[in-house]
């Protein structure tokens, strides 16, 4: 089932195809080309070159914003930047789910919302954009859309590893539930407190973390929960 019409996406990421071909490759699902009587190519190929391009890209914009810092701090800017979970948010504000061509069965599961659809559709994008311009137009919507306003005064989120997310991303592998975090302790004055929270996770694994905040005590707990699992994280202190 095709999706609205792409004069629309077109007018939003301000780019005209000079071979809207190339675009409606890029929205085309594998299952709508099974389905369909058309001679259509789906957007695998796209999606494997985007990939490409978008590490490309952000590399160049994160090396040059940050030339000093090393290349292990660079790659997990890098990494932040061109994660499923980011990718998916971008595709969202952009509504790329709407534009989608998916087949009977995909549009009846809720295609369109689902993330591991919308972040293939938004790298083929940045495939066809290469294709069809160079890859000024894929610059130019990298730039706008998939990193963040200002690069520099992003820093120390861009940089810091987000324990919470790969312990999630962990879980999900492992077919289990997420993480619960709770807080069992707070000490000190009332403008310097210290908190203690607890994560538990799958079978009764248990882990705490200490931090001047709740969101630093909860990144603590889940790396040493990761550090417990087997998964290598960068020394830090805090833990319990």
């Amino acid at each position: 089932m095709a999706g609205v019409p792409l004069e629309q996406l077109q007018d939003r990421i301000g780019y005209r195809f000079r071979e809207p071909q190339v675009l409606l490759e890029a929205v085309t699902h594998s299952s709508f080309a099974r389905e369909t009587s058309e001679r259509v190519r789906d957007n695998e190929q796209l999606e494997f070159l985007g990939d490409a391009v978008l590490n490309f890209l952000v590399s160049v914009h994160l090396a040059d914003a940050f030339p000093h810092y090393e290349e292990g701090k660079l790659s997990r800017g890098r990494s932040r930047l061109v994660a499923a979970g980011h990718l998916a948010k971008v595709a969202a504000k952009l509504d790329l789910g709407n534009y989608l061509r998916l087949g009977r069965g995909e549009e009846k599961t809720g295609g369109r919302s689902k993330s591991n659809l919308l972040v293939n559709a938004l790298e083929a994008l940045v495939a066809a954009l290469f294709r069809d311009g160079g890859l000024e137009p894929a610059r130019r919507f990298v730039e706008e859309f998939v990193l963040p306003g200002d690069l520099t005064a992003n820093a120390e989120e861009l940089f810091t590893t987000d324990y919470k997310s790969a312990l999630q991303e962990y879980l999900q592998g492992e077919r289990e539930g997420p993480a619960d975090y709770r807080v069992v302790e707070e000490s000190g004055p009332e403008h310097q407190k210290t908190f203690t929270v607890e994560v538990t996770a799958g079978d009764g694994r248990v882990a705490r973390g200490r931090g001047g905040s709740k969101k630093t005590a909860e990144q603590e707990a889940a790396r040493i929960l990761l550090e417990r699992l087997g998964k290598k994280t960068e020394a830090h202190d805090g833990g319990i």
